[in-house]
């Protein structure tokens, strides 16, 4: 194919994220794919000349066949295990039935599918065997399927990676079965899975094969979880050995710790969980004489990793994949009173400054920085999240300088970002209701009016029970909040903190 188009589903994902750009500095033409047009447009590549931008979603034949028209080769690189998803093996089953019957229709010529090891083996997990089935559904259709089964995935801000790190670092010693603690995988690092992902273009041998891929060396997660200590200047963790093998109860101990302990929601570290006990391992190595590389080593893609994560370097992360979803309720031109009952309130201040000069305080909150005031309450919000299966405080950020919309931002989603005036956070967290947080900067002579306010549309009367019991936190949190941040800016304060109550938050549709 001569200078094909090249669409990419999932592109606001961790690999697509990362596989647009690198194809975009090849030369080739891109079509990248995703469900929210706000959240594209906020990648760092979305300015290439050789780069189209789609909104679709898999699920709507409509919008996927327009993102489809005229392309020559689709990378299928959408999964459904998340908070979203119940069931994501059914609703992964149904996104791929979508897409090869779209993807025959409009005479696609090539589909490269990134999979998983260990979905054959007779112990393997729900997930495994998941991503096994969308190979085989991708396969029954007429378009020539170009499939990599990979090990786990090393590199910042993977799910892998980061169920690594947490565990190393936030536990000294731990039980665990010695037959999940010595079982054999071959984990890859993220630059030599995108390098396979981009050469297979332009190696013909590869069109329509499977191919294993994995690192240069076969490890167990006792040596892996050595590796990481070492590399991070750690101790060795001390593994004391379960006598027995795990089971139901055990098992479901080990969720409970995980909803504690890990930055993963449970929708994806649960199914993760359930496949440590599968070898994950390459059975053969054809692609690496197809596709000749130097294969890193463990150690170094973990020090990268590391490395990376410590200077907040991240050019994808695992928590950027997923839907946005804005309230129905905040779409303009809908009533006030649509959705039910709309709770409000907030506090205001004056400085005397520009909107230029709050906002980088603004738009480093979260994460690292915390929330200014308060973060003990902040902390125990995030802690009571976690004890109901919520993503808590612990996913923080990806970027410590800056905002785009669809980032994760602790136990909030930036719905919508428009420096220096306007901030608005989606809440993510376990709640009876609908939660927005929005940061906004009236701008008048040599003044700025900075607002916080909530708006919380509740479901049922424990929603509203729910808002009015913390309410005085609320009241503490904003007003403390707002000193504290006019003490960053270090700006005369002209008027305030004071309450007022905002109107309602409007996006365009």
């Amino acid at each position: 194919m001569k200078n094909p188009l090249i669409l990419i589903t999932g592109a606001t994902g961790y690999i697509g994220g990362r596989l647009v750009l690198r194809l975009l500095n090849a030369g080739y033409r891109v079509r990248a794919m995703g469900r929210s047009m706000d959240k594209i447009q906020g990648r760092s590549w979305q300015g290439y000349s050789n780069l189209e931008l789609v909104q679709a979603d898999i699920n709507d034949p409509d919008t996927l066949e327009r993102a489809l028209k005229n392309c020559d080769v689709a990378y299928y690189l959408v999964h459904s295990m998340s908070e979203e998803h119940k069931d994501f093996a059914d609703a992964d089953r149904r996104a791929a039935g979508n897409f090869i019957s779209l993807a025959d229709k409009q005479g696609l010529k090539l589909i490269i599918y990134l999979g998983g090891l260990g979905g054959n083996e007779p112990n393997a997990s729900l997930h495994l065997k998941s991503r096994q089935e969308v190979e085989t559904i991708l396969r029954s259709g007429r378009v020539p399927v170009t499939v990599f089964r990979s090990a786990h995935i090393i590199g910042s801000g993977s799910a892998s990676f980061e169920m690594l790190r947490y565990i190393v670092e936030r536990m000294r010693f731990f039980f665990i079965p010695k037959s999940i603690l010595d079982t054999k995988i071959q984990p890859i690092c993220i630059r030599n899975v995108l390098f396979y992902l981009e050469k297979c273009l332009e190696t013909e041998e590869t069109m329509g094969q499977t191919y294993d891929i994995g690192g240069p060396e076969i490890l167990t997660y006792r040596q892996l979880f050595e590796i990481y200590s070492e590399q991070a200047g750690l101790r060795k963790p001390i593994f004391i050995h379960s006598p027995i093998p795990p089971f139901k109860l055990g098992t479901k101990i080990a969720h409970t710790f995980a909803k504690l302990l890990l930055p993963l929601s449970p929708g994806i570290s649960q199914p993760l969980l359930d496949g440590l006990g599968v070898e994950i391992i390459a059975k053969e190595n054809k692609i690496r004489a197809l596709i000749p590389q130097d294969l890193v080593r463990c150690s170094s893609a973990i020090d990268r990793a590391i490395q990376k994560d410590s200077l907040k370097i991240v050019e994808t992360r695992w928590t950027d994949a997923g839907s946005l979803n804005p309230p129905e309720w905040m779409y303009e031109g809908d009533a006030t009173y649509s959705g039910g009952t709309l709770l409000q309130g907030g506090y205001k201040i004056t400085l005397a400054c520009e909107p230029d000069e709050i906002w980088p305080f603004i738009s480093r909150i979260g994460g690292y920085t915390g929330w200014y005031y308060g973060d003990v309450l902040w902390q125990i919000r995030g802690w009571m999240d976690q004890l109901a299966g919520g993503v808590g405080l612990r996913r923080g950020r990806r970027n410590p300088e800056r905002l785009n919309v669809g980032d994760a931002l602790d136990f909030w989603r930036v719905l919508d970002v428009k420096p220096p005036l306007n901030l608005i956070l989606l809440a993510e967290m376990k709640l009876p209701g609908e939660a927005l947080l929005n940061f906004e900067l009236v701008p008048g002579e040599k003044r700025t009016e900075l607002r916080l306010g909530t708006r919380f549309r509740p479901t049922g009367l424990y929603g509203i029970l729910y808002w009015y019991s913390l309410l005085p936190f609320h009241n503490l949190l904003f007003g403390g909040l707002l000193n504290e941040l006019a003490k960053r800016v270090g700006k005369k304060i002209v008027q305030g903190p004071e309450k007022y109550r905002p109107g309602p938050l409007f996006i365009n549709q």
